[in-house]
């Protein structure tokens, strides 16, 4: 593919508000996690939560769209200058030539918990102002930021479980590509409910310390909430600009609706697609950021597919101590871990991982270091083998 330019990007996660709170705790190896208690859920778990959505209001005229998941797109916005660049690129092109691509999972199923402890006690019927359409819904992420922005191009939803929000970088880039766009906003956001913590416990996957990706006694994942918006927009590389997407890989495994393949299959396949997109070769990436959710069977996977493609010498790390792992805005979340540390010379370390599992392979990182990175190639990987990787480069290295 051709490179994609990166114009902007912003993000809120459990680690604060804005990039520059994600780009402090990456450069000190600090993680967001905390043992805080969500709503009325009563686990012994972990989580990432992003401050003062409680309290974020919609802009007047948007407040039908109120949820916690438009919240949290709503304090992304507010952010980095992102909506300003959205502006700008919107009056270059036309708002009819900018898209809005956006992974998520749950969406707003924590607006329905609330309307159905609500409902009426003779017939069950929900409250009159629970509005399924603008909250709920899958795409009212994507229809909150479209209308927020005035934008009139495609918008498109994408929940592919935790592959979300990097497959939305995948469709943008086949739309730009294909000449039906200039721009496209694309990321990620999904935010805490429920259904998510009761869900995932059900499965025995919470832990009940913060996740330690990669590490011998790892024993789950710790759930995270995010917003994760970048805009892409068409270039060339002569412009001036510091990050750019440079390749896509995709793959479906379909091994188990909610393991990973035991070898890795489909993340390698993924992996290796996303080189060749790129135009390169697996000893051209400087860096990996893992999906490395912190579950024995998750890693041990993706260790093979990582040792399969680069061998044992690329650094690798997972950054899912720092924000928990935040499903359909995770692939979103770790492009930007990416583009922070290309942009800062940094591989990103593991708060949390002590010692590593001696039976897995892969170069990890520990502790984040000054580096030379001009590649960095991201993985996300989702229930029933939904995979995507992505690669990210800079105009010239990081010194």
């Amino acid at each position: 593919m051709q490179p994609i330019r990166i114009s902007a990007f912003t993000a809120a996660s459990g680690l604060g508000r804005g990039v520059a709170s994600l780009r402090t705790a990456l450069e000190r190896g600090e993680s967001g996690l905390t043992s805080e208690r969500f709503e009325t859920c009563d686990l012994d778990t972990w989580i990432g939560i992003i401050p003062g959505l409680d309290e974020q209001a919609l802009p007047a005229g948007l407040e039908g769209f109120d949820c916690r998941n438009n919240r949290a797109a709503e304090a992304a916005l507010l952010e980095d200058g992102f909506a300003r660049a959205v502006e700008a690129v919107s009056r270059r092109h036309g708002p009819q030539r900018v898209g809005v691509f956006l992974g998520t999972s749950t969406a707003g199923i924590l607006q329905a918990e609330l309307a159905y402890r609500r409902r009426d006690p003779a017939d069950g019927a929900l409250p009159a102002d629970f509005d399924y359409r603008r909250t709920q819904n899958t795409f009212s992420v994507v229809d909150y930021v479209r209308t927020r922005l005035s934008l009139e191009g495609p918008a498109v939803a994408i929940s592919t479980a935790c592959s979300s929000s990097a497959k939305a970088f995948a469709s943008a880039a086949r739309y730009i590509e294909a000449g039906l766009i200039d721009a496209a906003i694309v990321g990620g956001v999904d935010t805490l409910c429920l259904t998510t913590l009761y869900g995932f416990n059900s499965l025995q996957l919470l832990s009940a310390q913060p996740c330690r990706p990669y590490d011998a006694g790892r024993d789950g994942i710790s759930i995270g909430e995010a917003a994760a918006l970048v805009l892409l927009e068409r270039g060339s590389r002569d412009d001036e600009a510091s990050t750019w997407l440079l390749g896509c890989g995709e793959s479906c495994d379909a091994y188990h609706m909610s393991a990973p393949h035991p070898e890795g299959a489909g993340a390698r396949l993924a992996m290796q697609a996303a080189l060749r997109s790129a135009g390169l070769e697996a000893g051209a990436i400087d860096y990996v950021n893992l999906h490395g959710t912190g579950t024995p069977s998750n890693d041990a996977a993706e260790d093979k597919a990582i040792e399969a493609v680069f061998g044992r010498e690329v650094p690798c790390s997972s950054t899912k101590g720092m924000t928990g792992h935040t499903l359909g805005a995770a692939g979103g979340i770790e492009a930007i871990v990416c583009m922070l540390a290309l942009d800062a010379g940094l591989v990103p370390g593991s708060p949390g991982t002590r010692e590593i599992d001696a039976t897995l392979n892969a170069r990890y990182e520990l502790e984040p270091r000054r580096a030379k990175l001009a590649t960095a190639l991201s993985n996300s990987f989702g229930f029933g083998g939904t995979n995507c990787s992505l690669v990210f480069g800079r105009s010239s290295p990081a010194a």
